[in-house]
């Protein structure tokens, strides 16, 4: 690696160095082949894509084509292309004092040449490093051409410049990631007049500004994103611009339960506090997760525009916010999620989720029945209902069970005395003496014989009764 004080400065310089400038698209090509050969990690952070997406994008890398993502919101798209960046190298030579960032040897703007023209070897060169030669940009109806493209400067027209002049044009964030990546989010709500721009770029390699024809061979790689549905209607995307994608790739949401835990492990924020201890049981996590996964499938819920894997996060950080706070409220050094804290997550998944039905107040009902079937999926996993019945028959007509997310886990040590065969299956879901974590299992085993239809429950002020 050249260090900062061997870098060239000139052009001259940078000639006897016998520095080679790769095309940008080369450059990837070069970098991702040695990164495949020595068996480094390409897409650090990204979970479930190892045979599908990452395959593809590799290919489309291989062969140089610019590539558009299909998928619906939270499936990592946008971090798949900012990855990217890792393929380019660290530091790339560009002409110093210009507005575009330009290949020193092949000078594409008037300003460029012009300033090579006067000081030739002695033309001041930068070193760009790799982050810097990212843009990107979420498309909004309201984007212009000189947002992304460009447009007269009135300023340089003030100095005394012509219109005619090509050094009276301010450029875009398009010409300003030349010599690197330019990524657009939601391609289809671009405006047809933006979309032309952008096939002009990619294909013809010339721009137009206010009847400014400009020949501009920018060295880039358009990469994008889309909604499948949008991408996929007609008069959302021209044509000609569609076909300019060498790749089409269907990104997807995590297709196992444990590959959306890695993820949400992986995302969630939690502020740890000094004298409190997070444990989070297994089946807790399934639980959060298998709502989203119900979500996913449920007709009550919109799926033209997905449900995020960030509903399973921010549901998890919801989950673990109201047991931290009972641990707070309680004095109870163990931070340990319950069935009883699962209403809270309320809030946080009616806000990651689009709802088919127009009725009021249903909304919180299919949520409720959600969470339901998602504890009766992964219950019934672990326990099978024959082998508690002795359990359910502990329950007489004047039994009943209160348990609720205000409760302290001591309580719960009395509630497994009290009920035979209780203990017995607690002990399969955690050896641990821990009182909070035992609670947790209390809750999640009457929970578990209530979606059964093996017990009933009574709902009051976050509070569960529980009866034969």
């Amino acid at each position: 690696m050249v260090r900062d004080s061997e870098r060239p400065t000139t052009l001259g310089a940078l000639k006897q160095s016998g520095y080679q400038v790769l095309p940008i698209r080369e450059e990837m090509q070069r970098n991702l082949v040695r990164k495949l050969g020595s068996g480094e990690e390409l897409f650090p952070g990204v979970i479930g894509y190892q045979d599908t997406v990452i395959p593809e994008l590799e290919n489309a890398i291989l062969a140089g084509q610019d590539v558009v993502l299909l998928g619906e919101r939270g499936q990592a798209k946008t971090r798949l292309l900012r990855s990217l960046v890792s393929l380019l190298d660290e530091y790339t030579p560009v002409i110093a004092g210009v507005e575009i960032p330009e290949n020193p040897f092949e000078p594409i703007s008037a300003q460029a040449r012009a300033l090579v023209a006067e000081k030739g070897d002695e033309t001041p060169i930068t070193w760009l490093h790799r982050d810097q030669r990212y843009g990107e940009k979420l498309a909004t109806p309201d984007i212009t051409v000189a947002d992304l493209i460009g447009e007269v400067d009135p300023i340089k027209v003030a100095e005394g410049r012509y219109l005619s002049d090509e050094l009276t044009i301010h450029y875009g964030i398009i010409p300003k990631t030349n010599r690197g990546i330019f990524a657009i989010n939601e391609l289809p709500d671009l405006a047809e007049r933006i979309q032309v721009g952008l096939l002009n770029i990619m294909e013809e390699k010339d721009i137009q500004i206010r009847g400014h024809k400009v020949r501009l061979p920018l060295d880039i790689v358009v990469l994008a994103t889309a909604n499948p549905e949008d991408y996929t209607n007609r008069g959302r995307i021209i044509t000609p611009l569609k076909d300019r994608f060498g790749a089409q790739i269907r990104s997807h949401y995590p297709r196992e339960r444990e590959q959306e835990i890695r993820i949400m492990e992986q995302e969630f924020q939690y502020a740890a506090l000094e004298g409190y201890t997070l444990e989070v049981p297994d089946y807790m996590k399934e639980v959060v997760v298998e709502v989203t996964h119900l979500a996913r499938r449920s007709p009550d819920i919109s799926q033209r525009s997905g449900v995020s894997v960030r509903a399973s996060i921010a549901n998890y950080e919801t989950l673990i916010a109201n047991a931290l706070r009972r641990a707070i409220r309680l004095k109870d050094s163990t931070v340990a999620p319950r069935i009883s804290d699962l209403p809270f997550l309320i809030p946080a998944l009616a806000g990651k989720v689009e709802f088919e039905v127009l009725e009021e107040d249903q909304e919180d009902e299919i949520l409720r029945q959600l969470f339901e079937e998602a504890v009766k999926q992964v219950f019934d996993q672990r326990f099978s209902v024959d082998e508690l019945e002795p359990l359910v028959e502990t329950f007489g007509t004047e039994t009943a069970v209160d348990v609720g997310e205000g409760m302290h886990s001591g309580f719960y040590q009395d509630v497994i005395a009290q009920l035979p065969g209780l203990g017995e299956a607690v002990l399969k879901l955690t050896s641990s003496d821990n009182p909070a974590l035992r609670a947790a299992a209390v809750e999640f085993i009457l929970e578990g014989l209530y979606v059964n239809d093996r017990l009933s429950k009574d709902t009051m002020q976050g509070q569960f009764v529980y009866r034969a």
